[in-house]
């Protein structure tokens, strides 16, 4: 991040958690972060593990600060920015949002003061995952037409604190990518219950399974990450002729895991558009 920059948070749960203690061990100054929690035992915390300055009151938080990063809950995200508009036609700051299925264009609207209003344009939309709490999520970042290269740099800066950031051109295609990365540890975490349950269903005792089955994931998950190979090699790779990852691969293929998979994603895509339409 600049270091001119001031930095609020409106919202002060896990993601801005995780977001704020990048930052700071990045070298970002816990005195440039405010947050904004209306809980006292979180505002409490956050002061105490990251030495930032924490408000009950948004739009104490946000006076002065030029990036404001909206992470709360969707469902209460208009309320919030209409309450915000006075504020942000005034400081016209860089806004960036990780709420689900909002789009920039419902962001500038709720953050104009009135229907004719010139609404702050500078909005970078952000999708990340939960492993940003590890250091290990990913994100996908839009920027509508206003935010400059360097907006572009400090949106990048701000969400790489938790991970990879990857850049989609196309708005509409945030759907996608929330149905891919941001709820895809749900899908890998299915997955390894379902292998879990299926160990012990052969006899393993409970932390055998459990450590085979969690040992396995991350294996593959370094072997994905750190492998110039596309995953189809590595799965070749490990599918002997007639072995017995084989008779499981065609197990998985005669039971339509591809098209489930696909059917799942576009299932979640296009409840993101429903959310949008929702909280419209």
């Amino acid at each position: 991040m600049n270091s001119n920059d001031n930095l609020a948070f409106i919202g002060g749960g896990n993601m801005a958690r995780s977001l704020i203690g990048g930052l700071i061990a990045r070298g970002t100054a816990a005195g440039s972060i405010r947050v904004a929690e209306p809980g006292t035992e979180s505002r409490d915390a956050l002061a105490a593990d990251f030495g930032v300055s924490v408000f009950a009151d948004n739009a104490e938080a946000v006076r002065s600060a030029t990036v404001w990063v909206l992470a709360v809950k969707p469902q209460v995200l208009r309320e919030v920015c209409e309450a915000l508009a006075p504020i942000a036609r005034s400081q016209r700051p860089l806004v960036i949002s990780i709420a689900a299925g909002i789009t920039s264009t419902q962001l500038a609207r709720w953050l104009a003061t009135d229907t004719t209003a010139d609404a702050p344009r500078a909005i970078v939309r952000c999708m990340p995952n939960t492993p940003a709490m590890l250091g290990a999520g990913v994100t996908g970042l839009f920027a509508t037409a206003s935010v400059d290269a360097q907006g572009r740099a400090r949106a990048e800066a701000l969400l790489s604190s938790a991970g990879a950031t990857v850049w989609i051109d196309d708005e509409a295609l945030m759907d996608a990518v929330t149905a891919v990365s941001g709820s895809g540890p749900a899908y890998v975490f299915l997955l390894a219950e379902a292998m879990e349950a299926a160990a012990k269903a052969q006899g393993l005792p409970d932390p055998a399974a459990r450590t085979l089955v969690l040992q396995t994931v991350f294996g593959a998950a370094r072997m994905l990450v750190e492998s110039d190979e596309a995953p189809t090699e590595l799965r070749r790779r490990v599918t002997s002729p007639g072995g017995t990852t084989q008779a499981a691969i065609e197990t998985f293929e005669a039971g339509g895991l591809a098209a489930l998979v696909a059917k799942a994603i576009g299932n979640a895509t296009e409840r993101g558009r429903q959310l949008s339409a929702a909280n419209d």
